[in-house]
């Protein structure tokens, strides 16, 4: 009986995880969409007003770590408790906020809060679920995410068309309907070490983020220079003291290491179906902000809808088979844009499908490896800087993309494309693909038949 009980709890407690990530998820990408319309209000310019959008990234990535960092001495329950009431504070502070100042100190404060709901998408499967039970659970939590991403931009749009903008704080208000129902269903953990935290670390990591994306985003070596110098004091730091941010011994478990740069190039190539795909829209196919929200929604459903069938083939079958799955989805996706750049909105659409579903049992598949190589004592670190890189991945990853397409493009480089417009989108999706095949082959002969191993038993 306690066992049935135990199991229902653990039920319950993914669907209410899965619900908190689709807020979330909203949160992230609503105000993306009304930043010219911030620009005029308040007479900024675009880059000034995409702060809301910048310092809400980087202060996510760095709270997951931190998040995850405090995870291994105190409960989940409290961090998340704290995170969830933070993040509403920020979502107050913003609805009734009358300058960008204070739009913007709310936009942080809601950042600050909502970086605990990674760290504890990633600790729940970890904690709660055996490791042959682990993907179906990753892939609820995809379907979170997906169902942001779809819904994020339309509701955007359906609140901005009758409201002021300001109505998108209060969007994130709903999570506190998930509070009471963590309370319950988190168990109190009581076997946690409290252990001192090691905050001049922390902070030397925090500089070293920031200032790299800074750099990169700006195209100021000063910056990178800065990134490099906080780097290493951080690495002096953790092998100093007695109680580190991050142990150094994690970094010496290759599976763990391996798993973390294979994972920041697939991210880095994957965040191009988010960030390169409005701008193909807009300008070869000549959309309408308003429309090309609507033009990504079928993908984003469709990776809804498949979330769970990943996870379950990661369990049924190995995240090596997933890997193949999301890799030969990737492919095809990538290959098409570049070759039917010019195709109708309705090919757009269906292309993106295959590069959607793809890239959400990509992130199973790897979140899934990656957790296994970590002990119990590792996990929150561990997972919390495997989700900061992610997020620092796709960062520098668009800020490329942004460059490479202000450089534009005069040649095709994909000879069976037969449209003259968007060269440029062409060229990159054409080197993508050939980067992803790239990885495959690596991931074949590193974890391949030839070795008889799988990334499921070794990262």
């Amino acid at each position: 009986m306690e066992t049935e009980k135990s199991e229902r709890n653990k039920t319950i407690l993914i669907r209410i995880l899965m619900l908190t990530l689709t807020i979330s998820s909203m949160s992230a990408l609503m105000f993306n969409i009304v930043l010219p319309e911030i620009s005029k209000e308040f007479d900024l310019t675009i880059s000034s007003v995409s702060w809301l959008s910048t310092a809400y990234g980087l202060i996510y990535a760095i709270g997951t770590v931190t998040y995850g960092k405090l995870a291994d001495s105190y409960k989940l329950k409290n961090l998340l408790t704290f995170g969830l009431l933070v993040f509403a504070v920020g979502s107050f502070l913003g609805l009734a906020s009358q300058s960008f100042s204070m739009a913007l100190i709310g936009r942080c404060l809601q950042a600050v809060g909502a970086s605990a709901i990674p760290a504890t998408a990633m600790l729940i499967p970890v904690r709660y679920f055996p490791p042959e039970h682990r993907g179906a659970v990753l892939g609820m939590t995809a379907v979170g995410l997906a169902l942001g991403g779809a819904l994020g931009p339309v509701l955007a749009a359906l609140i901005v068309s009758f409201a002021h903008w300001r109505w998108l704080f209060s969007v994130p208000l709903l999570i506190l309907v998930t509070l009471p129902l963590y309370r319950k269903y988190l168990e109190d953990e009581e076997s946690l070490t409290h252990r001192k935290f090691d905050w001049m670390g922390g902070g030397l990591l925090a500089v070293a983020v920031t200032s790299l994306l800074m750099g990169v985003t700006n195209g100021s070596w000063w910056f990178v220079l800065g990134s490099l110098l906080a780097l290493s004091l951080f690495i002096v730091r953790i092998r100093m003291v007695s109680e580190p941010f991050v142990q150094p011994k994690i970094f010496a478990n290759k599976r763990y290491t391996l798993g973390l740069a294979m994972a920041v190039l697939v991210n880095g190539i994957g965040v191009s179906l988010y960030f390169l795909s409005p701008l193909l829209l807009s300008s070869v196919q000549q959309l309408s902000t308003h429309w090309i929200g609507f033009v990504m929604v079928p993908a984003a459903i469709a990776s809804a809808i498949l979330g769970r069938m990943g996870g379950r083939l990661a369990d049924l079958k190995g995240n090596t088979y997933l890997f193949f799955v999301a890799s030969g989805l990737l492919l095809t996706c990538f290959g098409l844009l570049s070759t039917f750049t010019g195709i109708s909105v309705v090919g757009i659409a269906i292309f993106l499908i295959f590069g959607n579903v793809g890239q959400s049992f990509m992130q199973i598949t790897m979140a899934n490896s990656i957790s296994r190589t970590l002990s119990k004592e590792q996990a929150g670190v561990g997972m919390g800087i495997f989700s900061m890189l992610n997020f620092i991945s796709m960062g520098i990853a668009s800020a490329i993309y942004s460059k490479v397409i202000d450089l534009g493009a005069t040649t095709h480089w994909n000879p069976v494309n037969p449209y003259p417009a968007g060269l440029i989108y062409s060229n990159i999706y054409l080197v993508l693909t050939f980067l992803h095949a790239g990885i495959i082959l690596f991931y074949y002969f590193q974890f391949g038949k030839s070795r008889g191993v799988s990334l499921q038993a070794n990262v």
